[in-house]
């Protein structure tokens, strides 16, 4: 016992001290015992005049158009074009929606363009976890550890609407690498390093859980398949998981906008503007219009994913750099009530090849999500173009004789399959198919060094969890070019404000209150609202002020009418995709059915303006979108089976 206390008061001291995890600590526990009151902090930050104009001219014109908030987000390329911006931010996902948040906060004035849809490659395909390092501890990387759990307190802080703990069960056999003793100890040390993992979350519901331990009849009640002779049990630990990874980007798009950032999605960086060595901005075509622009601006971030080497090997004097190595990783969806609460680890057939400590094989996932199960993650190689990523059938199968294999106890079927997703990300390159060799870090490159080439940094992010912080360093790096940027500079307070919507103190309270005052709708559109829109789904219910809120209204197995219009009008939802796949639950892994993107589509016509050509090919579209994801419509009268499911999904 004393060792570990010990050890203890050397970590809090080691780490709190040196800085290794940055932001202040707000609450807990002293090494003399005494304990720290939680607070909840708003960080006051220094903008420049120029920012808080364009803000308050912003808010003036939501005002007079009757948006009503300054978060609403309206589509208009012409203010990129007519404006000289601090901060370009290439491309709409979790790493350049988190950095144009951080630069809004900063007070300067910055600009993002994406070429598709906010949240529409590899952020909004994700395996909606929301990582807190525990992998880490095998490689005996403790600073990266430290890292993803201190940015996964930060989304449970600023996102509580969209994210939540996760309990995840690794069942335990016999003795060894496989047994309660070895992953017991890891899992405890895992705690010890990640002492302060609920700092300043005030919500209780919204905190992380120590590793607690299940007999094997614990187990086998929430598990009965997983009978085994061997098994003994089950380490339990918490991750995070998202809701909605799409709305999670688009929330950080929103909060940019409300400091004042230009937002604008179907925008293609075409290739740099320069003065001399130095980016200057980017030659722009608007994808709905074919128009081209400039965009103008002092820095410029690449931050888009795997099409952010596409664009600057279109310049010869950024060329020279080798495009790194992806993975695609993808998972499925099964039509399978979760059993439990609890995600269960299954051990795959391949291997971290990086791995200092490992069990052996490397773990496969079933986690509950919503009335659904989440099944993955498996790698593979991409050397082809971004835009041709995508699950063949004979890979589902695949996937499913290995799940069989290693578990014949799952039973599972390719008929079960309901919606499957895959996205790039950096992988290592080293890997085989059964050897994996995991991408270390996001790749961060100053251009200032590597081609003396000045106001461009590139960043190619690896997780979701990590993209604020990842982020942050970008901007750090453009800043070092413009020292008077930098002295604005506040990055602190991009720990602490929430995401709008996300200003919740008690979840399950905010939810019950919600539920009573939207008696007589569905439960799974009532937690729909609640965790895709938190505290700003008063707006989405007011966007028809003259039509009821009442099951009539429903498209699909639990959207509103006034949700679709939303996105409309206060979202830059401009394609049904967008609102099917990332606005709204229509698609949420599943196929909604040909009536309600008939539904949709009609809602949208009539605020866009769309002819019966158009809204007929943005069903084709969409349902060409759907196929590819292999998605299955649900059976009928699975709504009434939903409302209970999801009711412990969102807890």
């Amino acid at each position: 016992m004393w060792p570990a206390l010990a050890m203890y008061d050397f970590l809090l001291h080691a780490f709190r001290d040196k800085g290794t995890v940055p932001g202040p600590r707000r609450s807990g526990w002293r090494s003399d015992g005494a304990q720290i009151p939680q607070m909840r902090v708003r960080i006051g930050l220094q903008r420049c005049p120029q920012a808080a104009s364009a803000r308050e001219l912003r808010h003036q014109k939501c005002i007079e158009s009757g948006l009503g908030n300054s978060t609403a987000m309206r589509r208009d390329p012409a203010q990129l074009a007519n404006a000289q911006f601090d901060v370009l931010i290439i491309g709409g996902g979790a790493f350049g929606a988190a950095a144009a948040r951080e630069a809004a906060l900063h007070g300067l004035r910055t600009a993002i363009i994406e070429r598709s849809d906010f949240g529409s490659g590899a952020s909004s395909e994700c395996f909606k976890m929301v990582h807190g390092g525990i992998r880490y501890l095998q490689h005996a990387d403790i600073r990266r550890l430290r890292l993803s759990c201190h940015e996964r307190s930060t989304l449970l802080r600023i996102a509580p609407h969209l994210v939540r703990p996760l309990p995840i069960a690794i069942p335990t056999f016999g003795r060894g690498r496989r047994g309660r003793a070895f992953l017991g100890a890891g899992a405890l040390l895992y705690d010890l390093l990640t002492f302060d993992r609920n700092d300043g979350i005030v919500d209780p519901t919204r905190r992380i859980n120590r590793t607690r331990f299940l007999s094997r009849m614990e187990v086998l009640e929430l598990h009965p398949h997983l009978s085994s002779p061997e098994l003994s049990g089950a380490v339990v630990f918490e991750d995070g998981q998202m809701y909605n990874p799409a709305r999670l980007v688009l929330a950080f798009v929103k909060a940019a906008v409300a400091e004042g950032a230009v937002a604008c999605n179907y925008v293609e960086a075409q290739h740099y503007l320069w003065r001399g060595t130095h980016v200057v901005g980017v030659r722009a075509l608007d994808r709905l219009t074919n128009e081209t622009f400039d965009v103008r601006a002092r820095l410029t971030l690449n931050a888009a994913g795997p099409w952010a080497d596409l664009l600057n090997h279109t310049e010869p004097r950024l060329a020279t750099a080798r495009r790194g190595p992806f993975s695609r990783d993808a998972y499925f969806i099964v039509d399978r009530p979760p059993q439990s609460s609890y995600a269960l680890a299954l051990p795959g057939l391949s291997r971290d090849k990086d791995a200092v400590f490992s069990r052996s094989n490397r773990h496969l996932f079933t986690v509950p999500w919503r009335d659904k199960t989440l099944v993955g993650v498996w790698h593979r190689h991409w050397n082809d173009s971004p835009d041709a990523a995508q699950i063949d059938r004979e890979e589902l199968r695949s996937w499913i004789a290995e799940l069989n294999t290693v578990h014949p106890a799952l039973g599972m079927s390719i008929d079960e399959v309901t919606f499957a997703n895959c996205g790039l990300v950096p992988f290592g390159e080293t890997a085989t198919q059964h050897e994996l060799s995991f991408g270390k870090e996001s790749r961060l490159i100053d251009h200032r060094f590597v081609h003396g080439v000045e106001g461009l940094v590139t960043l190619i992010g690896i997780r979701f969890t990590t993209a604020r912080f990842d982020a942050a360093r970008a901007l750090g790096l453009l800043l070092e070019q413009w020292p008077e940027g930098r002295r604005r500079s506040r990055s602190d307070a991009t720990t602490t404000i929430a995401l709008p919507g996300g200003d919740i103190t008690d979840f399950n309270a905010f939810r019950a209150s919600c539920r009573k005052k939207l008696a007589g709708l569905p439960e799974p559109t009532i937690d729909g609202l609640v965790c895709n829109f938190g505290t700003e789904y008063r707006d989405v219910l007011s966007t028809l002020p003259d039509v009821r809120v009442d099951t009539s209204q429903l498209i699909g197995r639990s959207t509103l009418r006034h949700e679709v219009a939303y996105a409309v009008e206060h979202e830059m939802a401009v394609r049904l995709d967008d609102v099917v796949l990332r606005r709204t639950d229509l698609g949420a892994g599943v196929h909604p059915g040909r009536i309600a993107l008939e539904r949709a589509a009609e809602v949208m016509a009539q605020r866009l303006g769309w002819s019966s050509d158009r809204k007929r090919g943005e069903i084709e579209l969409t349902e060409r979108i759907l196929a590819k994801h292999h998605a299955r419509a649900a059976p009928s009268g699975q709504l009434q089976e939903a409302g209970y499911v999801t009711h412990q999904a969102v807890n």
